[in-house]
């Protein structure tokens, strides 16, 4: 068992305990399920046993409980100040263990991305979206493989502040279209990046509310959908952006206008961009009210334009982040089940970690599969409900990085 350190601010007062508490030596402090009556009984609890600690185990059960506080804190208007210096914080301690906090980070930019919607000050909105921009591209250009694995992952896998995940996923995959395929100039990918992060701004609290809500759109709902892109444009004009190739971006963003890039405008070319990603992201999204669909269709259905011809946004994309992107999964012809860890020299030929072996069974060692060998090649997309094995998101994105090794699972 390893012990990471937990702060107090992340724990919800008055509800039952999603992970054992533990002191510096593993001793028990509080079981799973239990109900901290206060936050002075949680101060004194760290305070005598020299600090609060869980099992690295149990980190996930701890992102989750530390999201559903922020969202709680969301929902009764609290002061943005107060909700950005809530901490999650398995502090800096967790630097000690051999398992970095990845998954923190990605928490963390979740919540940036969150908190862009409700931010009323122009100078601290812009501060805020230059900041979440420059990392998400840094990100890009570090580990490519392990961004698009992210967020791919907490698409599938989590619906919670799902316009601030789908806004991040969209941002990612047109920057690495434009950088690295279409060899746009840098600063048509700045603006392409900060208009896919802003381009719901006028909806994103009904997107949240969308993505968990099992009936139809309401009336009032459909209203927002239907007028999000003006609106958002408004709300970007009163947050002092001026910039008209992002504000045209966004305003347009759900434009379906088929045809060659070449012929377009910069402003125009970016929105046919987003308009490709965009609907690829929109069909991976669960939704409460329904299943997502296989990854490879959604890839396959931004290929082709409005006209059913090869579209050449829909085509850089594929290109750039393949048919099986980085957090999907697949079934290789051996009939095993594993999740792509990284893209491969073809489009189709990632390289994949097994989770589930030829029985069905969950594997000891994640080893990767090339999927360009005969004998591991990838068989059909498996949707991410279907795949019954609790990955750890610090741990794969170890083997998003070249020359990874396997990684063993947790007994």
């Amino acid at each position: 068992m390893q012990l990471v350190p937990i702060s107090v601010d992340s724990i919800r007062i008055a509800h039952p305990l999603p992970f054992p508490l533990m002191d510096k030596d593993g001793v028990l402090i509080a079981k799973r399920g239990y109900v901290v009556p206060s936050r002075e009984d949680l101060l004194e609890y760290s305070g005598r046993n020299g600090g609060l600690f869980i099992d690295v185990a149990d980190s996930e059960a701890h992102h989750k409980a530390y999201v559903e506080r922020l969202q709680t804190m969301v929902r009764e208007d609290k002061a943005i100040g107060e909700i950005a210096s809530t901490k999650l914080s398995l502090s800096r301690d967790v630097e000690r263990f051999e398992e970095p906090p990845e998954r923190l980070d990605w928490l963390d930019l979740q919540f940036q991305a969150n908190a862009l919607a409700l931010e009323s000050q122009p100078e601290y909105f812009l501060q805020r979206l230059d900041k979440l921009s420059a990392q998400l591209q840094q990100n890009c250009q570090d580990m490519a493989d392990g961004t698009l694995f992210a967020l791919m992952y907490l698409s599938a896998s989590d619906s919670r502040m799902y316009s601030a995940t789908h806004g991040m996923l969209v941002a990612t995959m047109c920057q690495l279209a434009a950088r690295d395929v279409l060899k746009w100039p840098q600063h048509e990918v700045d603006v392409l990046c900060r208009a896919a992060l802003t381009m719901n701004i006028g909806m994103s609290q009904v997107q949240d509310q969308l993505a968990l809500q099992k009936e139809p759109p309401t009336a009032a709902q459909r209203k927002i959908i239907d007028e999000h892109a003006q609106r958002s444009v408004h709300a970007l004009e009163r947050l002092g952006i001026d910039s008209q190739d992002w504000l045209d971006v966004v305003r347009n963003h759900h434009q379906q206008i088929p045809g060659p890039l070449s012929t377009r405008s910069p402003s125009e070319r970016m929105t046919r961009l987003i308009q490709r990603a965009d609907m690829f992201a929109a069909k991976l999204a669960p939704r409460a009210s329904r299943h997502p669909i296989a990854p490879a269709s959604a890839m396959q259905s931004c290929y082709f334009d409005e006209n059913r011809q090869v579209d050449e946004a829909g085509a850089a994309l594929i290109k750039a982040v393949g048919v099986y992107p980085p957090g999907t999964f697949v079934r290789l012809v051996n009939d095993e089940t594993a999740v792509v860890v990284r893209r491969g020299a073809n489009t189709t030929m990632p390289k994949a970690a097994v989770l589930l072996n030829r029985q069905g069974m969950p594997t000891v060692e994640h080893t990767i599969r090339d999927t360009s060998q005969r004998e591991h090649r990838v068989a059909s997309s498996v949707a991410y409900r279907e795949v019954r094995v609790r990955l750890y998101l610090n741990r794969m994105l170890a083997l998003t990085l070249p020359g990874a090794i396997p990684v063993r699972m947790a007994p």
